[in-house]
């Protein structure tokens, strides 16, 4: 029985994940290496990249900072209370139970260029939506409780005896966190990172619905992937497809061998 659980577990593995990575390599290369290279350097992609590249990495900084910060408070702020925790942590698990498009439906309906604040905003010469800071907004959106929850069972596991001794000894707040926090987090940290930029590569509804997908303005890879496949342009959909998902798996070997470091050391 055990050993035809591991077969289906392998069956289902090849044919949701092996087997469409196959399908987007040899799709990519139908046209040869001209067909990958144009569909790659059209203008379009490029823009597509660029964007996509900025928001992954702004959204990456915001997610990490105020990530690692609120795990902290969840954990170790007594202050806050028990009812007053529980609630954070529902609203930071409400990503993950919404579906990213009506996390996007929700910033057009407050931020749109129709409502009062996003009036606002666009009298002070910052557009929200249709550009890119709701661009960045949706994607914060839908990751940013994976840092949260990447940092906060670390924290729960290695307790506050050390911070509260090194406190007792006369260390600042910040000394603590950097010499004996920080020490014991940093691995869930950056296994947080490559998940929150491996989710941001591949964001795509909250995305197309703030953006307007909008060529050479507000489109990303995956919109530009969604575009392309609505205008039968596989070979170059598969193209686009292809860099991010090999960015996805390089970010995710690059963690698994960082970790076998780690445990040599």
């Amino acid at each position: 029985m055990k050993n035809l659980w591991i077969t289906l577990t392998y069956i289902v593995f090849g044919v949701l994940l092996v087997i469409p990575l196959i399908k987007i390599f040899t799709g990519a290369w139908a046209d040869g290496i001209e067909g990958f290279v144009d569909a790659i350097l059209r203008p379009q992609s490029l823009h597509a990249l660029m964007m996509t590249g900025i928001i992954v990495i702004v959204v990456t900084v915001i997610n990490t900072l105020f990530g690692v910060m609120l795990a902290l408070y969840l954990v170790r702020a007594e202050w806050l209370g028990v009812k007053l925790k529980r609630l954070l942590n529902s609203i930071v698990d409400l990503p993950f139970a919404v579906s990213p498009v009506i996390g996007g439906l929700m910033i057009v309906l407050i931020l749109g260029p129709n409502t009062v604040m996003g009036a606002m905003f666009a009298d002070a010469g910052i557009n929200i939506v249709y550009a890119l800071p709701g661009m960045i907004l949706a994607t914060l959106f839908v990751t940013f409780p994976i840092m949260v929850r990447e940092v906060m069972p670390v924290l729960q596991e290695i307790g506050a005896q050390q911070e509260e001794a090194a406190s007792t000894l006369g260390a600042y707040s910040w000394y603590t966190f950097w010499r004996v926090t920080w020490p014991s987090i940093r691995w869930g940290v950056i296994y947080g990172v490559v998940l929150t930029v491996a989710r941001s590569l591949g964001e795509f509804g909250a995305v197309l619905v703030v953006s307007g997908n909008i060529m050479n303005k507000t489109q990303t890879a995956t919109t530009l992937v969604y575009q392309d496949v609505e205008n039968f342009n596989v070979v170059a959909a598969n193209g686009i497809a292809l860099v991010l998902a090999a960015t996805s798996v390089a970010l995710l070997l690059l963690m698994e061998w960082s970790k076998k470091r780690k445990e040599v050391h």
